[in-house]
């Protein structure tokens, strides 16, 4: 007899690109869901219950929850677009005090280039300032170069407390870029599922997938817990899936 525990271990190999592909983990996996749905057809005939029952058209779709933030899944598993090294990082609420007369301010990472402006606020009550394109003249407005990383600010502003935040580049990292292919550009993948139990294994394999849905939800006090949906259909052998068990 053999029972089955645990969100097991799933992995997603990507099967329509040339060369040698890494098997993606799917890691802090929470829960995998696979299910097999046929459509039924029932003969009648002049009595209330048929006669005979068949099962036609079958589907095979899945859902994964993962906790793991990893970009190599997302793009080899759903998007299929080109990973790069470096990423976009957020400079969130960097507070300074500003200088006498008209004050200016120097990000932390001007030297990350290219810099966007994300918006600046007043320490003393969160209220945010309106930004110019050059020349600020009056309390609450700003100007910034984003080739600098220098944000300037009216003396109505000096010897104040303000927030200021914006995006920049780093080295590490890894980042998707996003392009408007044709349709049809899909990623297709083999999907393995081990779970293991007192000793005993169950591996099912589905030899072409592809995912029809990912999200990233984010809570305001939780972990964010990720959903990839998917379908599996047969490979050009014919092959759709392999389901093992010790019993």
């Amino acid at each position: 007899m053999e029972f089955g525990f645990g969100s097991g271990v799933l992995t997603g190999l990507r099967t329509d690109t040339a060369g040698v592909n890494t098997p993606v983990r799917f890691g802090a996996l929470q829960d995998v869901n696979v299910e097999f749905t046929g459509d039924i057809k029932e003969l009648f005939a002049t009595q209330q219950y048929p006669i005979d029952v068949a099962r036609g058209k079958t589907k095979i779709t899945g859902k994964a929850k993962v906790a793991e933030i990893k970009a190599q899944m997302y793009n080899e598993l759903f998007f299929g677009e080109t990973l790069s090294s470096g990423s976009l990082k957020f400079a969130w609420n960097e507070s300074t005090t500003l200088g006498t007369g008209a004050a200016s301010y120097t990000v932390s990472f001007a030297g990350s280039t290219p810099l966007v402006d994300q918006g600046v606020f007043y320490v003393a009550n969160g209220n945010q300032l309106t930004p110019v394109s050059s020349g600020p003249s009056t309390s609450g407005q700003y100007a910034f170069v984003p080739s600098t990383g220098v944000y300037s600010f009216s003396t109505f502003d000096a010897s104040t407390g303000v927030l200021v935040n914006y995006t920049y580049h780093v080295s590490t990292g890894f980042n998707i870029g996003g392009i408007n292919p044709l349709m049809g550009n899909t990623p297709q993948f083999q999907a393995t599922l081990m779970q293991q139990f007192e000793n005993n294994q169950v591996v099912l394999v589905l030899y072409k997938c592809v995912s029809s849905r990912l999200t990233f939800p984010t809570r305001i006090d939780d972990y964010v817990i990720q959903d990839l949906d998917f379908s599996a259909f047969a490979n050009a052998a014919g092959n759709v899936f392999s389901w093992n068990s010790s019993n």
